[in-house]
Order: C-alpha cells, then structure tokens, then sequence
C-alpha cells in the first residue's frame, strides 16, 4: 500500500457559528413574555429567578444563559431550551392542598 492510501484524512475543524444573543428585555419578548414597550417588565423576573437557581436542582433546573459585561444575554438555542424547560409545566398552586376551613359554631 501507498503511504498516501493508510494516511488518514485530516479533519477541518468545526466552523465557529455566532448566534444571535438578545438581553433580558429583548429574550422576555422573544419568548412572548412581554411585549417592546419599555414599561412592559413582564418576564423579566422569571427570567433572572431561573437563572439564578441554586445549583443543586432543589428549585428546579438553571435556564442556561450567557453573562456579558456584566449583563445576561440569552442566544436562540438558550431560549429554545428554556422553552423547552417550561413547556406543560403545571402551575405551581395547582399542586397544593388547600385546607379544609372550620365552621366556627356560633355560642347562643
């Protein structure tokens, strides 16, 4: 055999893709959270309390994000799984049991 015909063809490495990053009020109303008025501030809670989950899972799963300059940007794929992570989810009072009230008897 040839030394040309054994050698192995080399990889090109993966090309680098830039997504498209939104910050917090841009990713609320990408999800349909808010709407661009800039009083709307709809979503933009929910988004930092996911973000900032404990690490442990005991509130549930992080939604993933980016931190630049010292601000949170969140990238098309971010969001996809973040709506993924929310799709279904029951509400969170739907679960509780609601404790029966007492009558109080009135005394005569």
């Amino acid at each position: 055999m040839s030394p040309t015909a054994t050698s192995v063809a080399k990889k090109k490495p993966a090309e680098v893709v830039l997504e498209n990053f939104y910050n917090l009020k841009q990713a609320t109303v990408r999800l349909g959270l808010a709407t661009e008025n800039e009083d709307d501030r709809r979503g933009l809670d929910w988004l930092r309390r996911g973000v900032n989950r404990p690490t442990d899972g005991s509130k549930g799963p992080r939604f993933p994000c980016h931190r630049m300059a010292n601000q949170l940007m969140f990238s098309d794929s971010d969001l996809a799984v973040i709506a993924e992570l929310m799709h279904d989810k029951p509400h969170g009072q739907s679960l509780r049991k609601r404790a029966s009230r007492r009558t109080t008897r009135t005394r005569s």
